[in-house]
Formats: structure tokens, sequence, C-alpha cells
């Protein structure tokens, strides 16, 4: 069964249409991951998933059932803008999460306990929301989202502005949801987040589905045409050159395109030392761009009506 499936779904707000006859299947147990740029579609969608939003046009099935508004008892949510009533305790606060969810308060606080200790809150159980960091208390509204212990859990950004230990302790927590059944949907700018966490990763852009499938799936579409170069001369030698087509600069490596890979090898041995040279697949970051980096027209069309 899939968790989610849209079935040719339309939104408008006035005269833009923020998301265009889009189709996905999100298959229930996955990790599935929702990419694009700002204002491509991606909240959008989400919030018509969750019944907050209506589609103008087309049918959404949560766990085959087009009646979302009845399955919202089975989804967690962590918005992207963050909100938690500052003046609660935290032991508080999530029981009353848990209740709006049905749950008894037995259930509420097995979970409760559960994630408290995952999250290494247990020493802020009894304290107010507004004592906690900024990172704490986005741990705190991540089991907010799950204290439920929901089938589908959709989380908007869940690793923006955590440190590298606490956003360790949340992708635990997500493959541990993930092994227990749980779907997974989470948004995100964080491309090397999406290529190691995600079954299925799907991006939308100007409302429409451009993307959807496995990274590899991804990957092999887009051909090998990227080589992974250290030469001395660094990018500016590299830009130089008539094989090449792009160049992404990382200072002591780059990225670069090209038609064929034999050919510029042949073209930096014959002009610089090689210290590094590996042909290899894009990355979903170089696919990203491809797509949704702005044409000359476009950028044109952006400067005449600045």
């Amino acid at each position: 069964m899939n968790a989610i499936a849209l079935h040719n779904i339309t939104k408008r707000f006035g005269s833009h249409v923020a998301v265009d006859n889009l189709s996905l299947e999100v298959p229930a147990g996955s990790v599935y991951g929702f990419i694009g740029p700002n204002g491509s579609g991606k909240t959008t969608t989400i919030r018509m998933i969750l019944h907050i939003l209506l589609p103008d046009s087309g049918r959404i099935d949560v766990f085959g059932d087009p009646r979302t508004d009845l399955a919202r008892d089975k989804i967690g949510y962590l918005p992207e803008e963050r909100g938690l009533y500052k003046k609660m305790k935290v032991h508080r606060l999530l029981r009353y999460y848990g209740r709006l969810k049905g749950k008894s308060l037995l259930d509420i606080d097995k979970n409760i306990n559960r994630w408290i200790d995952q999250m290494n809150l247990r020493p802020w159980l009894d304290k107010p929301v507004e004592a906690l960091s900024k990172g704490m208390a986005q741990k705190v509204q991540f089991i907010a989202a799950v204290v439920a212990g929901p089938d589908l859990l959709i989380l908007d950004e869940p690793f923006s502005g955590l440190d590298p230990v606490n956003a360790d302790v949340l992708k635990d927590a997500v493959l541990d949801l993930r092994r227990a059944g749980t779907t997974v949907v989470f948004s995100t700018h964080d491309m090397g987040v999406a290529e190691r966490m995600c079954d299925r990763i799907f991006m939308i852009y100007k409302g429409r589905k451009v993307l959807d499938g496995t990274l590899d799936e991804i990957q092999a579409a887009y051909g090998a045409d990227t080589v992974r170069v250290r030469v001395d001369g660094g990018a500016e030698m590299l830009r130089a050159l008539p094989e090449v087509t792009s160049v992404n600069d990382y200072g002591q490596l780059q990225e670069v395109r090209c038609a064929d890979p034999q050919a510029l090898l042949a073209a930096l041995v014959a002009r610089a030392r090689v210290e590094h040279f590996e042909i290899t697949r894009p990355s979903l970051h170089d696919i990203f761009v491809r797509i949704a980096r702005p044409t000359a027209e476009e950028l044109a069309s952006e400067t005449a009506h600045a």
C-alpha cells in the first residue's frame, strides 16, 4: 500500500499556479524526500496532504482513503515554522499534543519517556519551554510530532538550525521510526541528507514534478558526465578548456561537466600536473542546480522588472 497517493493535484492562489497537475506515490514504510527551491510548491503540497489546504482539482489518498481529514490522527507533523507554548512545561506540553490525537495518557507517557531519554532531555522535562535552547526546543517539537505514534510523519526542514550532534540524534530517531514501520516524508534543502537517508526522492520545480525515483535512478538519468578533479591551476585553468562545459569549484577539488572525460584527461595531462581524476555520476546537489538555476533569459527578465 502507498501511504500517500496524489492524483493530478492542482492548487492555485489567484492567477499563480502553486502546484500543477501533480501525481505522486509514497510507499508505506519508506523515507521519502521532498526537495525543490523556495517557492516551488513543497509546502503547499504538504499542507494539502495534511488537509490544511484543499486542492482545486485532483484527489489525495492517505493510506488508501481519499478523506484525508479522517487520517489526521495517523499523521505527525513538524512544520518549518516552529511554534511551542513557551510558558508550558515540557511534560504537560507533550501530553497535550498526544491528547489532541486521541491517545490515552498511559500510551502518551510511555512514548514521552522513550523519546525524552532518546533525545537526552530528561533534566528538562519539568522546565518551561522558554528555558530551552533552540536545539532543545526543536527536539521537543519533534517529540510532539511523534508522541502519538503516527503511521505517517511529515517533517518540514527537520535538520534546519541543528548542530551536528543534535542533527545525528534526530537522524537516528527518523531511522528508528522507519524500522518500526512509520512512513517518513521530509522536505530539505540539504542534498547530502537527502542522498544518505531517502529511499526515494521527489523534486518539485515551479509547481511541477521534475524528479521522482531512487538516487540511483535519478543519477542514471543524468549520465556519467561529471569528473572530480584536482589539478595545478585549479578552477581558473579548467574554465579555460574547450572540453569543459561547467565547473563547480570546491576550493581543494573541482567538479567538472564535460562531453568526453577521456578527451578532458588528455587535455589536462598536456597542460598541468593532475593529482586526482575521477569519473562519477552527478551528485543530487549538481542535478538540483542544473534544474533550478535561472537561465540567462530568466535573469534578464528579473533585471528588467527590478
